[in-house]
């Protein structure tokens, strides 16, 4: 529910706030540009089923080169979640950097690696992909760490804009499975997505190369980031989560 969730953040508020945003700008500067989304955050308040979600969207501030919007969502009447989200043109010519950890990993080609269909109870949205893992890790089978690395595409085909990376970034399953046995619930709390400049000249096509790994748990908590890079490696987005330990369902 929650990757279904995420897209809908993705597409809906993605499209209303950046067209609020460009227009808001258009009106107190001159030489408003458009803006890509930089950085999506989101709190969950409550779980969210299958009923209509209500977004509603303020642009907080908008300058010529960068504007900053809040939302929120309702379900059933009562507060759902709530976040922000950052929107900037891009500045041509600027310096660039890659990191060690958004660098993609070298691992086997998309082609090279097996299918791999996830039960619906570790990743809900699954039904929608075609997943297939690029290292020995798997869900559930007790490895030595807590991480999980996959080539993913949306069965439908469809490109890779900032909606598609949003859903990436939360859909394969919490890395902690890939050291447990057991499942637990492992919900998400609050989810940030930092988008790369892969996407300022359109979606790209084909498949994506997804990471999630642990990088701390304990008390209950855990923190997973994720990463997204498109298939010639150019980096999409990254994803940090902050997450809910539960108890094994008795």
């Amino acid at each position: 529910m929650r990757t279904r969730l995420a897209a809908q953040l993705g597409g809906q508020l993605g499209g209303q706030l950046g067209e609020d945003a460009n227009a808001d700008a258009d009106q107190d500067q001159d030489q408003g540009e458009d803006r890509a989304v930089r950085s999506l955050t989101t709190h969950f308040l409550a779980p969210v089923d299958d009923r209509p979600l209500t977004l509603s969207a303020t642009v907080e501030r908008a300058g010529r080169g960068t504007c900053v919007a809040s939302f929120t969502g309702e379900q059933g009447g009562a507060a759902a979640l709530l976040g922000s989200a950052v929107f900037g043109a891009p500045r041509p010519g600027g310096p660039s950097h890659d990191g060690d950890d958004s660098r993609a990993p070298a691992v086997p080609g998309a082609d090279d690696c097996e299918a791999l269909e996830l039960p619906l109870r570790l990743a809900e949205f699954a039904r929608h992909l075609e997943i297939r893992p690029a290292t020995t890790a798997r869900p559930l089978a007790g490895g030595d760490r807590a991480e999980l690395v996959a080539w993913v595409r949306f069965a439908d085909g469809r490109p890779l804009d900032a909606e598609a990376v949003v859903v990436l970034a939360d859909t394969l399953p919490p890395a902690l499975f890939a050291r447990w046995t057991t499942p637990r619930p492992v919900p998400s709390a609050e989810l940030t997505v930092h988008f790369g400049d892969a996407l300022d000249h359109g979606p790209v096509g084909g498949w994506a190369l997804v990471r999630i790994r642990t990088e701390h748990a304990g008390s209950g908590w855990a923190v997973d980031d994720s990463a997204v890079w498109a298939a010639d490696g150019r980096l999409l987005g990254l994803g940090r989560q902050a997450r809910r330990i539960l108890p094994e369902p008795a």
